[in-house]
């Protein structure tokens, strides 16, 4: 191979498993992975449209691809994933774009490609409802070797209000679970200890055919039976979805990490309803009861937007008394950023003021440092299997790795390597990592 192709992954886990897809595409017509554009063929930016701060890096990155177009006008300059979908055109008329590829079109790439010229770049973001890339094996990208990404379903059928993605990528269409299964054995087989498996909104997950009836915790029970020290993690949950099947599918494998990524968005039922994510606050609530219940030490986290059309003061306080209820462990913290073609910005003016947003934002983020150092020091003095992930990067004479629900631990080596499992006794903890020894 003597071609060489760069990506830049922007956003979500998903994104790392399409910009793999994309790897394997290409591997095909002879072009080799670079992690240095400088000599790259190809560089391209698989890019994030959920919040209008990442579409905002990639325009500078481009700037940037410019650049080497500059020195090297042969190298083809591209953008792909949702913000290709969502301004594709917008994208061309810069003129420092030489292909624009969706989502569901990735396997046209090699033939755009082909067919570039300065007047003619390569455009495709027809979206599908039949391509999950069942076919293709990943080329991982992953440092350690230790975790893997797999994309169980793609698109999106909830259309929340202020939601994208429906629109970026699609409605959604659930991945053959052999293909799933053939892919968790073959990242097994080649020594990685940790499997993590990806979906919008996993719950929904479900395959049909003539002899085959499967949901998600079907799924989930079938992964987690490949091997017993094959860790199993999975995101993301929808609230509305969430069902006690699955919660005892997890109580049924010791390899299935109590961890539960559960967005709640809002405590207000009058944004919940506004943000059609079509479960009250007490529903909500009923299903974390329900998973404490169950799996005692499960560990809980969620998503939060903080300012959404015509949230009063009522409304973030109603958040904040939800985050005190719930305890959350950790959360990804945002203020609302209107993404156009969204039901929410086609019927709700953006009508909290900026400073309005940022101060409801700091006061849920202060709330959410405070519960996560409450929910760590419940922890010092126990101690937790952890599988290693590698140096520390703070200090690289410690190791680094999750427990089952999430947290980070740091610890020092004392000889061990990524993708040993350790026992972990934590000593001590900050509101984001528990520190500890490893004990024998």
């Amino acid at each position: 191979m003597d071609k060489k192709i760069y990506i830049e992954t922007y956003g979500c886990q998903m994104n790392v498993v399409d910009s793999e897809v994309i790897f394997s595409i290409m591997r095909k017509e002879g072009y080799e992975r670079t992690t240095s554009m400088d000599d790259a063929d190809i560089i391209l930016a698989n890019t994030c449209s959920v919040r209008d701060n990442a579409e905002q890096r990639i325009w500078g990155r481009l700037e940037v691809f410019r650049k080497q177009k500059e020195s090297r006008p042969e190298a083809i300059i591209g953008i792909v994933g949702c913000m290709a979908e969502r301004l594709k055109d917008k994208l061309i008329e810069t003129g420092k774009v030489d292909l624009v590829a969706g989502p569901d079109s990735y396997r046209t790439i090699p033939d755009m490609i082909k067919e570039i010229t300065p007047e003619k770049p390569g455009i495709n973001v027809l979206l599908s409802r039949e391509e999950t890339y069942a076919d293709i094996v990943p080329v991982r990208t992953d440092k350690n070797g230790v975790s893997a990404f797999i994309s169980i379903m793609r698109g999106c059928n909830n259309v929340c209000s202020y939601c994208v993605v429906p629109y970026t990528r699609g409605a959604e269409r659930s991945r053959d679970p052999e293909t799933i299964l053939a892919e968790a054995k073959d990242v097994f087989s080649r020594g990685y200890k940790e499997v993590t498996l990806l979906g919008q909104n996993v719950d929904s997950y479900h395959w049909k055919s003539e002899d085959k009836d499967v949901d998600f915790p079907d799924l989930l029970d079938a992964v987690a039976s490949i091997d017993p020290s094959l860790r199993v993690r999975f995101a993301t949950n929808h609230p509305k979805d969430i069902s006690d099947k699955l919660i005892m599918t997890m109580a049924a494998h010791k390899n299935i990490c109590d961890h539960i990524h559960l967005p709640v968005q809002s405590g207000s039922d009058r944004m919940l309803e506004k943000m059609r994510r079509r479960y009250t606050r007490e529903w909500y609530m009923e299903r974390v009861r329900k998973i404490r219940e169950i799996l005692p030490g499960c560990g809980i986290t969620t998503d939060v937007i903080a300012g959404f059309c015509s949230e009063t003061e009522e409304d973030h306080q109603a958040t904040l008394s939800i985050f005190k209820e719930a305890a959350f462990d950790y959360a990804y913290m945002f203020c609302y950023s209107e993404r156009p073609g969204t039901l929410a910005a086609r019927h709700y003016p953006d009508d909290v003021p900026q400073d309005v947003k940022t101060r409801r934002l700091n006061e849920i983020i202060e709330l959410q440092n405070q519960l996560s150092l409450e929910s760590n020091l419940r922890d010092v003095g126990k101690t937790f299997e952890v599988l290693v992930e590698g140096p520390s990067k703070r200090n690289p004479e410690e190791l680094c790795g999750r427990t089952g629900s999430d947290k980070m631990c740091v610890f020092p080596g004392l000889g061990h390597k990524a993708g040993d499992y350790v026992q972990v006794k934590i000593g001590s903890c900050t509101s984001a990592t528990l520190l500890g020894q490893i004990v024998e």
